[in-house]
């Protein structure tokens, strides 16, 4: 699934670890999700919308080559 965590995250001038703390996660966990290899649970899921104000479907996209 690709995403746009990391323009989200910059855009509020946030380090991986201070979106970690704001999502109750590991920086690990945001370095995996940010590179595409975890799919979040859709707890994590609700919670990155909320920390960044906007929709589920404005972070995550199915990647074209997933059928």
């Amino acid at each position: 699934m690709e995403n746009s965590l990391p323009e989200h995250r910059a855009r509020l001038g946030w380090s991986q670890q201070r979106l970690a703390d704001e999502l109750g996660v590991s920086r690990q966990t945001v370095i995996s999700l940010e590179k595409g290899r975890y799919d979040p649970s859709l707890p994590v899921a609700f919670r990155l919308a909320g920390v960044f104000d906007c929709s589920i479907e404005d972070l995550f996209n199915p990647s074209t080559d997933e059928e």
